[in-house]
């Protein structure tokens, strides 16, 4: 079975550029200052808040295509900066769904870009999901951000 160890490695390249991507160009999500030093990796240390129902439409609409059976999935929702500076924003959540890997089937944690207008989420744009033990990649993954997809209620 070749097709497992493809998928694994994919999920790593993915990761690989992620990472590569995330200090490399501000605009893109990645670390970008903020006023008084801030950066989007700690932008979750400061007040935070939950998201709009509208929000988390939006955030559905960009994970969604990557579950088998998107309208079983069952959503955690992380807590979101309540105000930003920022224009982007990675955001980091958790979701119980099938995947079309079996193996990811259950608990994925994924990394979202979204695009934030008035510190409100506009548009997201998947970064990253897996799921069983390939969660922890993308708990890494967040935790370049000062996000933990594993506080997701």
């Amino acid at each position: 079975m070749q097709a497992p160890g493809l998928r694994v490695t994919g999920v790593l390249a993915l990761g690989l550029a992620l990472s590569a991507c995330a200090g490399a160009v501000p605009s893109a999500g990645g670390p970008a200052a903020a006023p008084g030093g801030a950066t989007a990796a700690t932008a979750g240390s400061g007040p935070q808040r939950d998201l709009t129902p509208e929000e988390k439409k939006i955030i559905v609409a960009a994970v969604a295509p990557s579950l088998r059976d998107a309208g079983a999935a069952k959503y955690r929702w992380a807590k979101f900066p309540a105000m930003t500076m920022e224009d982007s924003l990675n955001y980091c959540a958790t979701v119980e769904a099938k995947s079309p890997y079996a193996a990811y089937d259950g608990r994925q944690a994924y990394i979202v870009e979204v695009k934030l207008t008035g510190g409100h989420v506009t548009s997201a744009t998947m970064g990253l999901i897996a799921g069983g033990k390939d969660a922890a990649l993308v708990g890494k993954m967040c935790a370049k951000y000062g996000l933990d997809p594993n506080k997701a209620t």
